[in-house]
């Protein structure tokens, strides 16, 4: 899965990531779970607190929630 983010756009690194996965799982492209903390990594060329700082984004908005040792999951949507 990649992701592609502009270090030349005023946009956070972070705020981009995040930005494209939301896009993702409302597309369906992700269903179940975002990939691991690794894979987006190197999906997305950011390092590893811009990554978390996304996923810190996403789960304040009520998306996905964290289940310590398993994952990142998506929210059922209603």
């Amino acid at each position: 899965m990649e992701f592609e983010i502009n270090e030349k756009s005023p946009v956070h690194g972070y705020v981009q990531l995040a930005d494209q996965l939301r896009a993702k799982i409302r597309d369906g492209e992700i269903t179940d779970r975002l990939p691991s903390l690794t894979v987006l990594i190197a999906d997305s060329g950011l390092s590893m607190s811009t990554v978390q700082r996304a996923i810190e984004l996403l789960k304040q908005e009520g998306i996905v929630y964290g289940v310590r040792g398993r994952g990142v999951f998506i929210r059922a949507q209603s």
